[in-house]
């Protein structure tokens, strides 16, 4: 069964100003697109075809390069787009905001830490919020189409908020001005929706 891209949940110039209609118009439906095409090229006759995608992340030592980029550029964009809302911004509430206060000491101290590590990421890459082994949340950061859900990752845990730092994700807008963007988005954070992952993430 191919993969398929998966509908934004908002229209294209939802998340104005801060992430622009032309940006989510090529990031969604041309480089994802191009993700899916590709991934779905890649493991073609093979018996990935059958797997669902997080059993092909999970174990993604086994598999060519092709898999790995292009499986992980649709893992990780399908998680982008989901915990992106034209009413998000906000606090996290609940045991999601217990959880952000225990690690890291307050969601102010953990938006630095997120945006350090996306502004910090040589070249292309992720910043991710994740649920350890130890049920414990941590920052991390990943190159190109990695994430940490991947066997090959440095640090690894059930990703809950990824920001993508690809300039395609940002360039039109923001130029070279990465943490800019990485400011921004944060008025865009579906908290919700990483809550929603943060309970999945922990049974």
């Amino acid at each position: 069964m191919a993969f398929e891209l998966p509908a934004l949940p908002y229209a294209t110039d939802a998340l104005e100003p801060h992430i622009d209609k032309l940006t989510m118009e090529i990031h969604h439906g041309k480089h994802h697109q191009a993700y899916v095409d590709n991934l779905n090229k890649a493991i073609a006759g093979t018996e990935a075809e059958n797997l669902k995608i997080e059993d092909i992340i999970q174990n993604i030592s086994k598999y060519p390069a092709a898999v790995r980029n292009n499986g992980g550029g649709h893992f990780n964009h399908s998680l982008f787009w989901s915990i992106l809302s034209p009413n998000g911004g906000g606090q996290p509430s609940g045991e999601l905001a217990s959880a952000i206060n225990e690690a890291f000491g307050s969601v102010d101290e953990l938006k630095k830490k997120v945006s350090e590590a996306g502004a910090t990421r040589f070249g292309s890459g992720w910043a991710w919020l994740i649920v350890g082994a130890d049920g414990k949340l941590q920052v991390s950061s990943t190159p190109n189409q990695d994430n940490p859900l991947m066997d090959v990752a440095e640090v690894k845990g059930t990703p809950i908020l990824g920001i993508d730092v690809w300039e395609h994700a940002y360039y039109l807008k923001y130029q070279n001005k990465r943490p800019a963007y990485l400011e921004a988005i944060w008025n865009v954070i579906n908290w919700d929706a990483v809550a929603d992952r943060y309970q999945k993430a922990r049974k």
